[in-house]
C-alpha cells in the first residue's frame, strides 16, 4: 500500500466471534467463578486486528437484542438454534465495557442483524473506492466481497478476495447468496430447496448462472452433467417460493439506515483507567501487566503515592519507633532484601516490615555503592530484631518464608512464628489459577503492577546487585514487597477461610512445613566428588562407544543431538516406518516413537540408550560436583511447595526427583550420596502408596482383602484379571497387571495400555473390562469422581486440599478427557501428598527432641532419606516406620518399609 493510499476500514463481526470464541477455547474462569474464555477469545482477536492494521478505523458490530426482519419473513429462521448458553450471556457486557475501553466504534442496530451492518458499511466504503477489510469466520460474508472488500479470518490467519472466494467457493461472490438460496443453510435454518445440496447448486449455477436465470431456463436444466438433472427441473418449480424467499433470507442487506458512516467511524483513545480495572477484575494478568507496562502508564520506578505512607529508616530513633509498632501488632509483614539468590549464600542487605495496608518502612543495613548516605549497623539492628524474629508468639507474614527464614539462619537468627505465607495461601486456595510469585499475584489479586527488579537493577550481565541500588530506588521497591505481601494476605485469607478444607491443609500441613523445608535444605545432603567423577568419566566413554556404533548402523557419521539428521538417518537412509509426525510435519523422532522401533530396529535402541546416559552425565554427574557448596561440603536443594498442582513437592538446584533408580547408572548416581563418618544413610518409603488410597476411596472388597491380607496385590490383582490360580501367575502376568494397577489410577485407557504392553487395543480394553469385573468398586468410585468433578469443578484429597479442573466441562472432547484422567489421578496423588508432607511433620517433631542422633536430609517422591548415627540405626529405622505408617488413617495398612547403608542406594 503507498502512503497516500486509504487505510482499510476494518468491520469485526463481533457476534461470529462470540460464539466461535466460546467454543473453540476452554471454558476459562476467574477465581470469582465468573466465566472469562469468551472474553479473552475475542479481546485476543481485536487486539490481533489492532496490530495488523495499527491505522485504520477497527468498528465492532455484534447483534442486537430481539427480533429481526428475516423472522417476519420466515417464522423458524435460526428457529431450531438453542439459546445462548448462560455462561456466554454472562460474558457479552464484559466484551462490550472492553471494546469501548479499548476506544474501538461498537455497533448494535436493532431489527437487523450484525452482517447487514456490516454490509451497509462494507457497500457504502467500496461505492467510494476505500478498502474494507471484514474480520468474520461466516461464509456468508462472501457475498460482499468485491475489488475493494476482503474477508480476513483472524482466527485461521485466512485472506479472502474475489479470487479466493472463487477459488473457495467454485463461484464469484456475486453468486454466493443464489448459492444459499438453492442449498440453504443449516446454521441460520434457510430452507433452500429439497434435494438441492451443494455440488448440485453449483453445478446449476455454473451452467445457468443466477437463480433468475435458472428459472428463466428450467427446460434446459436436465441437459446439465449432475446426478438427478433429468428430474431436477421439476423440483425447482415446485419450490420456486421457497428457494426465492431462501435468496431473501440469505441476502445481507446493505441499505440499512444507520447513524455511522464510514468517514465518522475513528479509533478513540483507549480508557487505561477502564481497562485496568476490567483486566484487572477478569484477571487478564499478562494483559493487565503490558497495559501498566505501555509508554502512557505511569514510569515503573514511581515516586510514593500520598495515600501510601512507605518509609525509609536510617536513624535509630525511626527503628525504635517501628520496633514498637512490630511488638504491638497482632500480625506483621516482612521481607529481606539480600546479595543473593541462592539462601545459602545470601547475605541481608536490609528489611521490609508492613502492619496496615499502605504503611510500610525499609530499613537499609549494607548498601555500599559509591556515596551511600549513612545506615544503620546490620549487627546492632538484628540484635533489636532477634528478640521479635525468634519469638514463637509473634505472629508473621511473608511471601516465602523459607526464603528468608534461610537467610536469617545465615545471621543466626531462627525465625519462629510463621503464621502467613501469600504464597502458599494462592498454591492452597488454587494451585492451577496463576503462578504463585508476588508479582503475579499482585496483578491478580490487587491489580496492582509491583516495581520488578529489573526496574531498579537492569538486565543482563550488567544487572546490579540489590547492595548496589541507590537508597532513592531500593526503598520504595522493598517497602512495597512487605505492603503488598500485607495486602495480598487481607484479599486471600478471608477467601481461604471460606473453604473448610483447603484452610486446614493450608494451617495444618503447609504452614507448619515451611520451617522443616527450611532446615532439610540447609542441612544438605552429602556428596563423594570422587565417585562422581569416575562415574562421568566412564559414562564419556560408553557415549564414545554408542556413537560409533551408532554411526556403524547408519553407514555414516551424523549428529546423534540433530532431530533433522536423525530423521534422514532413520526414515530416509535406512526407510524405518514414521510412527508419528511434528506439528511441522516432519517425521518425529521423539522418546517414545524411539522406544517403540526399538523393539525391532537396532539403531533406535543405540540412540536411546545414548540419550538416556548423555542426560545422566550433564545432568547428575557432570553438574553435582560443581553444586556442591564450598563451605559445608554438600549440596543444598531447594525444594518446591507452590508448583506441582497435585500438592506434591518439587526440588531444584539440584532437581532430586528426576535420579532414576530402575537402571543400574541411576543407582550409580545414589551411590554416590553417602554418609559421613560414624553415620548411616536411611531411607523409608511408602510401599505402593497410591494403589492403597485407591483401595481406600473406592471401598473394592477385592482390592481391600488384598492389602488387608498382605497379599502382593499386583499378583492379585493378575490371578483375577487372568483367572488363575494366585501360586501359578507368572511373571509375566503380574507384570501386565501391575501396568493394570497403575494404568488405571493414572486414567490409563486401553489405545494407552496397549502401547505400554504392546498388545492390541481390543486385547488391552479385555484386561481392562476383566479388572473392573473383578474390581467393581474401582470403576464405581471413577464414575463416581468424574461426575463430582463436572458438577463442581474440582476434586479434593482426603485431608481437603483441591485440585481445580478448568476443561472438566470443556467443548473439546480431548481436552475433557485430559480433565477426567487428572480427575481420577489427582485425590490419589495429591492424598499421597499431603500423607508424605504429614509424615515429615510428624519425624521432624520426633527428630527435634533431640532423643536420637538423626537429620533428615532429602526428601524423594514417597520417600525421605536420613542421616542416623550408626549405634542408633535400628531403633530409627523402627520409629521411622511406625511415624509414617500413623500419619494417615486408612482402611488399609500404610506399609512403610526402611532400609540402611553407607550410601542412599544400599539404603534403598
Amino acid at each position: 500500500m503507498t502512503n497516500n493510499a486509504p487505510v482499510p476500514i476494518v468491520l469485526v463481526d463481533g457476534s461470529s466471534y462470540l460464539y466461535r470464541a466460546y467454543h473453540a477455547l476452554p471454558p476459562l474462569n476467574n477465581s470469582k467463578g465468573e466465566p472469562t474464555g469468551a472474553v479473552k477469545g475475542v479481546i485476543s482477536m481485536l487486539r490481533r486486528l489492532c496490530k495488523d492494521y495499527p491505522e485504520s478505523p477497527v468498528a465492532v458490530v455484534f447483534d442486537a437484542k430481539g427480533k429481526t426482519f428475516r423472522d417476519e419473513l420466515f417464522e423458524q429462521y435460526k428457529a431450531h438454534r438453542p439459546p445462548m448458553p448462560d455462561d456466554l450471556r454472562a460474558q457479552v457486557e464484559p466484551i462490550h465495557a472492553i471494546v469501548r475501553a479499548m476506544g474501538l466504534p461498537l455497533i448494535c442496530e436493532p431489527g437487523v442483524e450484525a452482517d447487514d451492518v456490516i454490509g451497509t458499511l462494507a457497500r457504502q466504503a467500496s461505492s467510494k473506492g476505500r478498502p474494507v477489510v471484514i474480520s468474520t469466520g461466516d461464509k456468508d460474508m462472501a457475498q460482499l466481497v468485491d475489488p475493494n472488500v476482503t474477508l480476513v479470518n483472524t482466527m485461521t490467519g485466512t485472506c479472502m478476495d474475489e479470487a479466493g472466494v472463487l477459488q473457495k467457493f467454485g463461484i464469484p461472490p456475486a453468486l454466493i447468496i443464489d448459492l444459499l438460496a438453492l442449498m440453504g443453510d443449516k446454521i441460520d435454518n434457510i430452507p433452500g430447496v429439497p434435494g438441492v445440496g451443494e455440488k448440485t447448486a453449483l453445478a446449476l449455477l455454473q451452467g445457468l448462472g443466477r437463480l433468475d436465470d435458472i428459472y428463466a431456463a428450467l427446460d434446459k436444466v436436465a441437459l446439465l452433467d449432475f446426478r438427478g438433472a433429468k428430474t431436477m427441473a421439476a423440483k425447482l418449480q415446485a419450490e420456486k417460493e421457497r428457494a426465492y424467499l431462501s435468496y431473501m433470507l440469505a441476502t445481507i442487506k446493505t441499505d440499512v439506515p444507520l447513524q455511522e458512516c464510514p468517514d465518522t467511524l475513528c479509533n478513540g483513545v483507549p480508557d487505561s483507567e477502564a481497562l485496568q480495572e476490567l483486566y484487572s477484575r477478569l484477571e487478564f494478568r499478562s494483559w493487565l501487566e503490558e497495559l501498566l507496562d505501555s509508554p502512557g502508564a505511569a514510569p515503573s520506578v514511581q515516586p510514593v503515592p500520598a495515600e501510601l505512607n512507605w518509609e525509609l529508616l536510617t536513624t535509630a530513633t525511626d527503628l525504635e519507633r517501628w520496633l514498637q509498632r512490630l511488638a504491638s501488632a497482632e500480625l506483621f509483614a516482612f521481607d529481606t532484601e539480600t546479595t543473593s539468590l541462592n539462601y545459602m549464600e545470601a547475605e541481608i542487605v536490609g528489611l521490609s516490615f508492613a502492619v496496615s495496608a499502605g504503611e510500610a518502612a525499609y530499613v537499609p543495613l549494607a548498601h555500599d555503592y559509591l556515596g551511600v548516605p549513612e545506615q544503620l549497623d546490620r549487627d546492632s539492628v538484628l540484635a533489636q530484631l532477634r528478640p521479635l524474629l525468634e519469638d514463637p508468639n509473634r505472629a508473621k507474614l511473608g511471601q516465602n518464608l523459607k526464603y528468608d527464614a534461610s537467610v536469617l539462619a545465615n545471621h543466626g537468627i531462627t525465625l519462629r512464628g510463621i503464621c502467613h505465607d501469600t504464597m502458599l495461601e494462592s498454591y492452597v486456595l488454587d494451585s492451577t489459577a496463576t503462578r504463585h510469585d508476588m508479582d503475579s499475584l499482585a496483578l491478580k489479586y490487587l491489580g496492582h503492577r509491583t516495581i520488578h527488579f529489573q526496574d531498579i537493577a537492569g538486565k543482563g550481565a550488567k544487572q546490579l546487585t540489590f547492595n548496589q541500588i541507590k537508597l532513592e530506588e531500593a526503598g520504595p521497591y522493598a517497602a512495597e514487597d512487605a505492603d503488598v505481601t500485607l495486602r495480598l494476605h487481607q484479599t486471600l485469607w478471608p477467601r481461604l477461610q471460606a473453604l473448610s478444607g483447603p484452610v486446614s491443609v493450608y494451617r495444618d500441613i503447609e504452614i507448619p512445613l515451611v520451617p522443616v523445608l527450611s532446615r532439610i535444605e540447609r542441612t544438605g545432603a552429602l556428596l563423594s566428588r570422587e565417585l562422581l567423577q569416575r562415574h562421568s568419566a566412564e559414562l564419556g566413554q560408553r557415549l564414545q562407544a554408542l556413537e560409533l556404533e551408532a554411526y556403524e548402523l547408519a553407514g555414516q557419521q551424523f549428529n546423534l543431538g540433530s532431530p533433522k539428521q536423525l530423521g534422514e538417518i532413520l526414515f530416509e537412509i535406512l526407510a524405518l516406518p514414521v510412527l508419528r509426525k511434528t506439528p511441522k510435519g516432519a517425521p518425529s523422532t521423539a522418546e517414545e516413537v524411539l522406544a517403540e522401533l526399538a523393539l525391532d530396529y537396532p539403531l533406535p535402541k543405540v540412540l536411546l540408550e545414548h540419550r538416556g546416559l548423555s542426560k545422566l552425565k550433564s545432568t547428575y554427574t557432570d553438574k553435582l560436583p560443581e553444586m556442591i557448596n564450598p563451605r559445608t561440603g554438600r549440596i543444598h536443594t531447594s525444594y518446591h511447595q507452590a508448583v506441582a498442582a497435585t500438592g506434591r513437592l518439587s526440588s531444584a538446584d539440584p532437581n532430586l526427583q528426576n535420579i532414576p533408580i530402575r537402571t543400574e547408572e541411576g543407582r550409580r548416581i545414589r551411590q554416590a550420596f553417602i554418609a559421613p563418618p560414624g553415620y548411616r544413610i536411611v531411607a523409608a518409603d511408602y510401599s505402593q502408596i497410591e494403589l492403597r488410597i485407591m483401595a481406600h476411596l473406592s471401598a473394592d472388597e477385592g482390592l481391600l482383602a488384598a492389602f488387608r491380607s498382605g497379599q502382593d496385590v499386583h499378583r492379585a490383582t493378575a490371578a483375577e484379571v487372568f483367572g488363575v490360580e494366585l501360586e501359578q501367575v507368572s511373571a509375566e502376568q503380574r507384570r501386565k497387571a501391575k501396568a493394570i494397577n497403575f494404568g488405571l489410577i493414572y486414567g490409563m485407557s486401553a489405545f494407552g495400555l496397549g502401547r505400554q504392553l504392546h498388545l492390541g487395543r481390543n486385547e488391552a480394553q479385555q484386561y481392562i473390562d476383566r479388572y473392573f469385573e473383578r474390581y467393581p468398586g474401582v470403576q464405581q468410585y471413577m464414575d463416581r469422581t468424574r461426575a463430582a468433578a463436572r458438577e463442581q469443578g474440582y476434586v479434593e484429597t482426603l485431608f481437603g486440599r483441591r485440585l481445580y479442573l478448568p476443561e472438566i466441562n470443556a467443548r473439546n472432547k480431548m481436552r475433557a478427557q485430559a480433565a477426567e484422567r487428572t480427575a481420577i489421578n489427582a485425590p490419589m496423588q495429591g492424598t499421597a501428598a499431603d500423607i508424605i508432607k504429614q509424615a515429615m511433620l510428624t519425624v521432624d517433631q520426633w527428630l527435634q527432641e533431640g532423643t536420637v542422633n538423626a537429620r533428615m536430609v532429602m526428601q524423594v517422591h514417597d520417600e525421605l532419606v536420613l542421616e542416623v548415627a550408626e549405634a542408633e540405626v535400628a531403633e530409627v529405622c523402627s520409629r521411622l516406620c511406625e511415624l509414617m505408617s500413623g500419619a494417615a488413617e486408612l482402611a488399609v495398612p500404610l506399609l512403610v518399609e526402611a532400609g540402611s547403608g553407607k550410601n542412599w542406594d544400599e539404603a534403598h
